[in-house]
């Protein structure tokens, strides 16, 4: 006995044209497009959630470098400093300091022993 798929395939073409709208010309038009504009979105999606926890690290590395700086010292001298002094804190609170807070960055950086 044949089997008709049509309501089963319609709701997977939907499926994958609703997840293109806004996709630029056939790509949230045309079906086989557009499953390819998706498959490829979602492989920059994966890479790009590693990708962003590295660019984050790295903005915050710059902004400790840049108050330590400030405070006359460098980054790797005042991350090794705070590691020596026993001090737990993590580079996404020191940036957040280092910005809003430049007195209790330069708190912390006496407090390393520089």
């Amino acid at each position: 006995m044949r089997v008709k798929r049509g309501t089963v395939a319609r709701q997977r073409r939907k499926k994958v044209l609703e997840r293109a709208s806004g996709y630029y010309s056939a790509g949230s038009r045309l079906f086989t497009v557009a499953k390819e504009r998706n498959d490829r979105a979602l492989v920059y999606a994966y890479r790009d959630r590693k990708a962003r926890k590295r660019e984050f690290r790295k903005l915050w590395t710059q902004r400790i470098n840049a108050a330590a700086r400030l405070n006359g010292t460098t980054y790797s001298v005042f991350m090794g400093a705070l590691k020596k002094a026993n001090i737990e804190l993590d580079r996404k609170v020191l940036a957040e300091m280092a910005i809003f807070d430049p007195a209790g960055f330069s708190a912390v950086v006496k407090q390393a022993g520089l």
